[in-house]
């Protein structure tokens, strides 16, 4: 089975709101902001609300009132045409103000962020003129020829204390940096938080599954890889439920119709609703049961710990479980 496309922009939105935890009552976070009735997004703009506030983030030392963030996962190019491209973005932000240069040119900045160095478009760089500037460890500037100040950050090279949840958008962390996103999500207070942590481990995990096959049968690792999965996984299991309810509803009131033909249209339809409501809920339960091995299988987890996760997620006893495997 082929690893399916893993979807990186909800987990870099996720990481960039942890980047700017200290100032988020200063900064409004606008995912995928439409520059227009057409098509056309900008991955993240981040308005600050406060121009007064102290930015602690040293990517965000950078931010002015407006600021355009494109961001490129490790699948990704970053090339010159890119580069144009988001500064272009910029330039359809500032020209769809409400009223005559309402955005001003000097308050708009843009950041493109990458896991690795883009070595071709720096070089492109040296040989035109453009000059670049590292301000900090993975944080470039580029100084001239932009129309708005430009900033390049490569994830891999930020520090890793303080860019912890930029740098876990990567398909090759070590085993030792999964387990430390694990332990400090654990010390996360806020629920707000812990979500936002969750959504990034849950593209960590999906991009490192060869780290999440070493942890086959480590109980600890499996019980909190399963509780970040579970929120994701529920929606599919309702919807499964949904479906399976209601076609068992309507195979139930078919057969409530025609045996109210015989006994009585109402007690027919009321055994029918009451047969179709138990056959899809047992419907729904089998199939979302189902979901859930093949996702755990996926992972790499044996039958054992398939069976404790059949039993605590369902309610079923142990021989019960192993029916299913």
């Amino acid at each position: 089975m082929g690893n399916p496309k893993i979807q990186w922009h909800p987990g870099f939105v996720a990481a960039m709101n942890l980047e700017f935890m200290e100032n988020r009552d200063d900064l409004e976070f606008e995912s995928e902001h439409n520059l227009n009735k057409k098509p056309l997004e900008i991955d993240l703009l981040i308005i600050r609300k406060n121009s007064l506030a102290k930015i602690t983030n040293e990517i965000g030392n950078f931010f002015r009132g407006h600021n355009i963030i494109e961001y490129k996962s490790p699948e990704d190019s970053l090339d010159i045409d890119v580069f144009y491209k988001c500064g272009a973005y910029a330039a359809l932000y500032k020209s769809y103000g409400k009223s005559l240069d309402e955005r001003k040119a000097e308050d708009i900045t843009v950041t493109i962020l990458r896991k690795s160095k883009p070595l071709s478009l720096f070089k492109y760089f040296e040989t035109h003129g453009y000059g670049l500037s590292c301000t900090h460890a993975g944080i470039y500037h580029v100084q001239k020829r932009v129309l708005f100040p430009t900033q390049i950050v490569v994830t891999r090279e930020l520090d890793k204390k303080l860019h912890l949840w930029l740098r876990a958008l990567s398909d090759s962390l070590e085993e030792s940096d999964i387990c430390n996103l694990l332990d400090i999500r654990e010390g996360l207070g806020k629920t707000s938080e812990r979500e936002l942590a969750d959504s990034v481990l849950e593209v960590a995990l999906a991009a490192n599954r060869d780290v999440i096959v070493k942890w086959k049968g480590d109980v600890h690792m499996f019980e909190s890889i399963m509780e970040i999965f579970e929120e994701q996984l529920q929606p599919i299991y309702e919807k499964i439920r949904k479906e399976a309810t209601e076609k068992g509803m309507a195979e139930g009131i078919e057969k409530g119709m025609e045996k109210g033909m015989e006994k009585g249209m109402e007690k027919g339809m009321e055994k029918g609703m009451e047969k179709g409501m138990e056959k899809g809920m047992e419907k729904g339960m089998e199939k979302g049961i189902q979901v859930t091995i093949g996702a755990l299988r996926d992972f790499g987890h044996g039958d054992a710990e398939i069976k404790m996760a059949l039993i605590k997620n369902y309610g079923l006893s142990e021989a019960e479980a192993r029916t299913y495997l």
